[in-house]
């Protein structure tokens, strides 16, 4: 079994990669760059594919997929829910960024016909391949892709989350032994800090600005973050109204399809009844003079309702703005952090209102991720991908050092055996 890394080497964006075995050939991820003007993996004849398996929704990891059904009959293999939220995340990376795309809503139509789910811990044959499903904690649906031909095993982590969430179960730990692991970098050199006193943080930091008669704004992702957020609230037991706008609505009606995706179903379909929805112009401009908690995407201010609330809010000093997520450099999000600066009617403005950051990853930090991996059996290789260049490297020579084992931070193009 050989893997050709197509995409996703020291940097974050465009996972995806090639695994061969005889003349059966398969795809883990196929993802995109969400830049203006997007970026791709390494191109891969449809014809010569297999299948095509997604570890997550994510852009970074499914942007790209619809490629593969340009008239061809490759599969694609995901969980339930990651085939509900790609399709609604690809479908508007559509909507935003059409004409910079190497296909059309119509592909992803052919995507869609041609997916097929599959559960955890359920083995399914591609040709050649066996492939198993474990959860990877990060958003719902994720999922460890294993993959088994001849007498090797391959494992890849995609996004990965050891920690317990309010939304997810924590990443799994019984993923066996492998011959090979492909894992991501993400925070390889820095740990987060105690989730139980960011929650307590950030709804102290809630609580305050509601309490001087501000409104809060807290520019979250549709998946997983906003929802992580409103169940923070509710269960920190927050009086206030919380108000929730733009594509989370929709990944909510989704999770509730999908309920066994959740931790606790539960409390998260309680949590939505005390969520105030927000779907119409009309009532954003009300919203905004009502003191309350604002979730709404994007969650790096570049688009969805948060430009709106941003532009309104953004300009009293009774208001308050919580950065929720990683800032991409050079994103809205990212130039109000370092520069205290937002763009009002395209020109830079100096914010007025209280900004804080707030620690709500979904990946794994250091620590959790050296744990992770030591739990992994066997003495495998390790590809430390996913991550900005001095994680990837910094990773592998972490690897190299507390396990005694091959690691290396691969370049694209590379081909290596399992």
């Amino acid at each position: 079994m050989q893997v050709k890394v197509l995409g996703a080497a020291r940097q974050v964006g465009r996972s995806a990669f090639l695994v061969s075995h005889g003349n059966s050939n398969i795809i883990l991820d196929y993802g995109a760059l969400t830049t203006r003007e997007p970026g791709f993996p390494m191109h891969v004849q449809p014809k010569t594919v297999d299948g095509l398996v997604l570890s997550h929704a994510h852009l970074d990891h499914s942007g790209a997929t619809p490629v593969m059904f340009l008239g061809e009959n490759v599969k694609l293999h995901c969980t339930p829910v990651t085939a509900e939220l790609s399709n609604l995340l690809i479908e508007d990376f559509i909507k935003i960024s059409g004409p910079y795309l190497p296909f059309e809503f119509i592909d992803l139509m052919a995507m869609n016909k041609h997916t097929v789910n599959h559960n955890y811990k359920e083995s399914f044959q591609i040709k050649d391949f066996t492939v198993t499903f474990y959860d990877a904690g990060h958003i719902p649906g994720s999922c460890v892709i294993a993959v088994e031909a001849g007498n090797k095993r391959l494992l890849y982590t995609g996004d990965i989350n050891g920690s317990e969430t309010n939304l997810l179960h924590s990443s799994s730990r019984e993923l066996g032994e492998a011959n090979m692991v492909i894992t991501e970098s993400t925070y390889a050199t820095a740990d987060h800090p105690s989730r139980v006193q960011v929650e307590r943080d950030f709804v102290d930091y809630a609580n305050s600005i509601i309490e001087r008669g501000g409104s809060l704004l807290a520019p979250a992702f549709s998946v997983g973050r906003a929802q992580e957020l409103a169940m923070t609230l509710h269960k920190h037991g927050f009086k206030h109204p919380i108000f929730m706008d733009g594509m989370a609505l929709k990944v909510n009606e989704i999770l509730i399809r999908n309920q066994e995706s959740l931790r606790d179903p539960v409390e998260f379909r309680r949590t939505l009844e005390h969520i105030e929805r927000v779907t119409g112009w009309s009532q954003r401009r009300g919203v905004i003079n009502r003191p309350g908690a604002i979730i709404a995407p994007a969650g790096m201010l570049v688009g969805g309702a948060s430009i709106f609330y941003n532009e309104r809010l953004s300009m009293s000093e009774k208001n308050g703005i919580a950065i929720v997520s990683f800032q991409v450099p050079g994103t809205p999000g990212r130039t109000l952090i370092d520069k205290g600066l937002t763009l009002i009617a395209g020109k830079p403005v100096k914010v007025r209102a209280e900004v804080r950051r707030f620690d709500f990853s979904s990946h794994s930090g250091k620590a959790e991720l050296h744990s992770d991996l030591r739990a992994i059996k066997g003495s495998p290789k390790f590809m430390t991908v996913h991550g900005e260049e001095e994680s990837c490297v910094q990773l592998a020579a972490d690897l190299q050092v507390e396990l005694g084992l091959e690691a290396l931070a691969p370049r694209v193009g590379e081909v290596y055996d399992v």
